[in-house]
Formats: structure tokens, C-alpha cells, sequence
């Protein structure tokens, strides 16, 4: 039986000590081959400018930037540190001309309708505080034709999965972190609950693995 989901949180990751032990497993991750830029890249978003919905440090859309051509990011985040930090690290990347990073919730995007030909995120639906808000958010500020990848741990992953995380994760001190992170996604079957009552209704599809789930979208008017 799958456990009731425990919300963890919908401020962010904020405070020099989180910030930083995040950052540094997002790099292992990253060194690792483990962050999921070629699943977006085969979803078919692979030009334009695109939104990224909760980039924490950054490298998920930086490597992204870096397998793409002549495409621009803005990242929006609920965490000033991590806005900062990103900010950092796509000057690491020499990619700041080219990226763009802004506070703010999912909920209510700071952008004007069809101002984007592509929205993507990974990590960050569990931390939604409103999901089917963010999603029709996301859909509004989306061009016609634009795609959407949303991709995110499931709680309802085997416990051996579970076990694979968290001995995989580093730094160490993230461990806890992974746990409550897990604990807060949801199942497949709720993803496509909150689809239903959507904008995106019928016109999304989600898949899952031993470890996750992913939403793929286009916006056909």
C-alpha cells in the first residue's frame, strides 16, 4: 500500500547550509550523467527560448543550453538563494547571455501569454503548492506548438528503488532530504488526476520508471 503523501515543502531550498550540500549533489548528479537534459532534448524541445519551473542551481537547463543551438533560458525559482546561485554557475558555464534567472511561484508566472516555446522542470512538481495552478500557468505563458517536460521522483517507487536512492545520494547530508522529497511526489495515477482537471487534460501523456514519473505535453492551439 502506498503511503499518504507528506507535503515538504513550498519555499524552496534557502540557507547557505542547504543550498550548498544541494549544489553539490546536483553536480555529482550532473558529473555522473544522471540529470535528465537528453530526456528533454528527446522530448522535442531542443529550440527557442524555454521557461525552466524550479532550476535550484542551475544545471539541468545550463546542459541543456550547452546541446542546444541558439536558444535562450529563464529560470524561475521560489528561492532567492538559488536564483543567486544559478546566476553563478551559468557565469561558471559563460552561458549568462543566454540565460535569465527570476524569482517567483509557479502558480502566478511573471510572464505574458504565449511567451515561451518550450517549459521544462525536474525535482520540483512534488514541491508545487498548487499543481493544477502551475500547470495551467505554464500552459498560458506557452506558444502554440509549444512542448512541456515535467519529470519528478514517484512515492510509490518499490523499496529497493527507495534503498538505491539513498545510498546513491551525496553528499551524505542530503539523505534526509531525499527521503521527505520522496515522501511529498506523487504516483502516476495522481499525476494524471491533476492533468484531468486541467488544461492539459487529453492532451498530456505521463510515463513512469522504477524511479520516477514524466509528463510530456504540446500545445497544438
Amino acid at each position: 500500500m502506498v503511503r499518504a503523501r507528506v507535503i515538504e515543502t513550498d519555499s524552496g531550498i534557502q540557507g547557505d547550509f542547504n543550498v550548498e550540500a544541494y549544489d553539490r549533489m546536483q553536480r555529482y548528479l550532473r558529473d555522473r550523467g544522471w540529470i535528465e537534459t537528453k530526456q528533454i532534448v528527446e522530448s522535442g524541445i531542443d529550440a527557442g527560448r524555454a521557461l525552466e519551473v524550479g532550476p535550484g542551481p542551475g544545471y539541468l537547463g545550463l546542459e541543456w543550453l550547452k546541446l542546444t543551438r541558439q536558444t535562450r533560458l529563464v529560470g524561475l525559482d521560489i528561492s532567492p538563494d538559488m536564483i543567486a546561485l544559478a546566476g553563478c554557475n551559468a557565469a561558471d558555464y559563460g552561458l549568462t547571455d543566454r540565460t535569465d534567472y527570476v524569482l517567483g511561484r509557479g502558480e502566478q508566472l511573471p510572464f505574458a501569454d504565449a511567451e515561451f516555446d518550450a517549459a521544462f522542470t525536474n525535482g520540483s512538481l512534488h514541491e508545487w503548492s498548487d499543481p493544477r495552478a502551475t500547470l495551467e500557468e505554464i500552459w498560458r505563458v506557452l506558444k502554440p506548438g509549444g512542448r512541456l517536460f515535467v519529470s519528478d521522483l514517484r512515492r510509490d517507487m518499490l523499496p529497493p528503488m527507495r534503498w538505491f536512492l539513498w545510498m546513491a545520494t551525496r553528499p551524505r547530508e542530503i539523505r534526509p532530504g531525499l527521503a521527505t522529497s520522496i515522501d511529498a511526489a506523487y504516483t502516476p495515477r495522481e499525476l494524471e488526476q491533476i492533468i484531468d482537471r486541467c488544461s492539459l487534460c487529453g492532451r498530456a501523456t505521463v510515463s513512469k520508471n522504477p524511479l520516477g514519473i514524466a509528463l510530456k505535453a504540446r500545445k497544438t492551439f
